[in-house]
């Protein structure tokens, strides 16, 4: 059977929306694989501050991005045989993730290895453009939203859960900038996809919004 056929669910959403959490859940609950697209562009980043590459040379990002040897175990991220998943968390790393993100021969250069995930029995794919961009026939597009404030709340939470030094009004003026530059770059923008379900999580807590999820996933296969 073509990979095609396989039903994939897409979840999207500005950062610290609770996304990954819940397309994390989702997958687990249905047995599905599932994709971070955001983390593809986090482990460009990290490679890319380890390897000095300037974030100015399109090219050799690029390059870097096509050699990815990744993968998504459980909840751990790796990078080649190296567990990265707290590593790819750090402040540094998502904002160059989100600089880096704008360019559109990385942004290409990284559209085959997601289209990869899309394997038996189903995937749940959570990102950026995901239901936009990547698998615009998508079963299921969701579009993950919350206020800057709950958001903020919950990246601070985040950050000091894995260790991580946080401070609120830096990490909401970041929110304003990731957003503005995820919403009006020319290339794949933020945006919900058409015919996308719109949730809003402000006042919603992980499991609420799994549910939510699954609700929808199981009206469209009565179909």
């Amino acid at each position: 059977m073509s990979s095609v056929n396989f039903p994939v669910i897409a979840i999207d959403g500005p950062t610290a929306s609770g996304k990954g959490t819940v397309a994390h859940r989702v997958a687990e609950r249905l047995g599905f694989h599932y994709l971070d697209s955001g983390a593809l562009y986090r482990l460009t980043a990290l490679s890319a501050l380890r390897s000095g590459t300037p974030l100015t040379d399109e090219h050799a990002l690029s390059k870097l991005a096509s050699g990815l040897h990744c993968s998504f175990s459980g909840d751990k991220i790796m990078l080649a045989n190296e567990n990265v998943t707290n590593a790819i968390r750090a402040e540094e790393v998502g904002n160059t993730a989100s600089k880096i993100a704008a360019l559109p021969t990385l942004r290409q250069a990284l559209f085959g290895l997601q289209l990869s995930f899309r394997k038996h029995p189903g995937l749940v794919a959570d990102g950026r453009d995901m239901g936009s961009v990547i698998f615009p026939h998508a079963s299921l597009k969701v579009f993950l939203t919350a206020t800057p404030q709950a958001r903020a709340e919950r990246r601070y939470k985040q950050l000091i859960d894995k260790g991580f030094s946080a401070n609120m009004e830096d990490l909401l003026k970041d929110l304003w900038e990731r957003d503005a530059r995820d919403t009006n770059r020319a290339i794949a923008p933020l945006k919900p996809a058409e015919g996308a379900h719109l949730l809003d999580t402000s006042a919603m807590n992980a499991d609420e919004a799994v549910e939510q999820v699954l609700r929808w996933y199981a009206e469209i296969r009565k179909h």
